[in-house]
C-alpha cells in the first residue's frame, strides 16, 4: 500500500484502488497520481479504480488530473475506472465543462471490480 497525503493506493486481487482524499490539494493529487503510476509499473495490474467517493469539492486541476491519470493507466496497458462521483461533484464537473470522454465510470468499487472482470459477491448476488 502506498500513501500520499491522505490518499492511498492499495492492491485488491490484481487491481489497484486509488482513494482520493475528501478535499484534495494539488500536491496530494499529484502525489497520488505518481503513486498510481509507480504501482502500475511495479505490480502490472489489470486495472486501476480511481475512487473519488470521498471527494466533496472539485476544481479544474483535479478534474484534469483524474482524466490524465486514467489515460496514463491506459498507455501503460491497464484499464481505469472512476468510481463514486457524488451528485454535487458531477454538477460542478459539468459546469466546468469537464467530460470523461472514453473513461469508464462505476457506481461503486464492487461495480468497478466487476467491470474489470473480477467477480464480487455483492455484484454476483444482485445479478444472479
Amino acid at each position: 500500500m502506498t500513501t500520499a497525503e491522505d490518499g492511498s493506493v492499495t492492491q485488491v486481487f490484481d487491481v489497484l484502488i486509488a482513494n482520493f482524499p475528501s478535499r484534495p490539494t494539488d500536491q496530494a493529487v499529484d502525489q497520488l497520481q505518481q503513486a498510481v503510476l509507480n504501482e502500475m509499473e511495479d505490480v502490472n495490474p489489470r486495472g486501476v479504480v480511481l475512487d473519488i467517493s470521498a471527494v466533496t469539492t472539485l476544481d479544474s486541476f483535479f478534474a484534469r488530473v483524474i482524466s490524465e491519470t486514467a489515460n496514463m493507466v491506459a498507455l501503460m496497458g491497464g484499464r481505469a475506472v472512476v468510481v463514486g462521483m457524488r451528485p454535487a461533484v458531477a454538477i460542478t464537473a459539468a459546469e466546468l465543462g469537464f467530460g470523461l470522454g472514453d473513461i469508464e465510470t462505476a457506481r461503486n468499487t464492487d461495480h468497478a471490480l466487476t467491470l474489470l472482470g473480477i467477480s464480487t459477491t455483492s455484484e454476483a448476488e444482485r445479478d444472479g
